[in-house]
């Protein structure tokens, strides 16, 4: 892995890129569980179905580059909803490697009913991966490649997340940290350090490869007496004109 240059669907099929994905599934899973609504939105990472969990019985899967999973493609920055019509966004690794992060940010705050929900998953530069990253770039200045994650995108971190979710008036619900072992790209060394993860997050917990955020978006001034919608309101720019022929919306189950 180091003498190739990988974007993340490639590396996440990688043994450090399947421990990851193990931590998130678990993390995703509990976090959206008990959101409810009607319409919930994945944006980005068709390897994480983060959405499994959820009993909305609309739930679509959004990328900005084609792929298989993908029910549509659309600029995470433009994204084809009219505003307040969704009730939960997930962005796994999304404001990474879309092009304007923070416009992203805006947009699923502009899409989000009041008291809807995002979840957010990022790499943290500050974590052992984050280091060996920055190292890696100051080896490639050298013309070598070493890096341990993907080098396409920008690693967002954890306070600049939140700091931006408080600015488009979200209420932080919860955040923390996971991934402790070090940036081994074997399985049996990642193995052997498994015992980091308990330990990391007892001892350093804000130093973990990936941190995990939730909030819920918040209107001041409006107060919210019935928050029931009708099941059978439509919207009127669903995704559906932008589909691909083998998708359409997930039914919940």
């Amino acid at each position: 892995m180091a003498d190739q240059i990988i974007g993340l669907h490639e590396w996440m099929a990688t043994p450090p890129g399947a421990y990851l994905l193990a931590w998130e599934r678990a993390q995703m899973a509990a976090a959206v569980a008990d959101v409810f609504g009607f319409h919930a939105l994945q944006l980005g990472l068709p390897e994480l179905d983060a959405l499994a969990t959820n009993r909305m019985p609309h739930r679509w899967l959004a990328t900005e580059t084609p792929h298989e999973k993908a029910v549509f493609l659309t600029d995470f920055a433009a994204l084809p909803f009219p505003a307040n019509s969704l009730d939960l966004v997930v962005l796994p690794h999304a404001l990474e490697l879309t092009a304007d992060p923070h416009a992203a940010l805006s947009e699923v705050a502009r899409v989000l009913v009041p008291e809807g929900r995002v979840v957010i998953c990022g790499f943290n530069p500050m974590s052992l991966w984050g280091f060996r990253q920055q190292r890696a770039h100051l080896y490639r200045r050298l013309g070598v490649n070493r890096f341990f994650l993907p080098q396409a995108g920008e690693f967002i971190g954890y306070l600049r997340c939140r700091d931006w979710l408080r600015l488009l008036s979200f209420e932080i619900e919860s955040g923390h940290f996971g991934c402790y072992r070090p940036a081994f790209a074997s399985e049996p060394w990642l193995q052997r350090f498994a015992w980091m993860d308990q330990a990391g997050a007892r001892w350093w917990p804000f130093f973990g490869a990936v941190y995990f955020l939730a909030a819920v978006k918040r209107v001041r001034g409006m107060t919210l007496l019935n928050p029931a919608r009708k099941s059978a309101r439509l919207l009127p720019n669903a995704p559906v004109s932008i589909a691909n022929s083998s998708g359409s919306s997930k039914s919940g189950a």
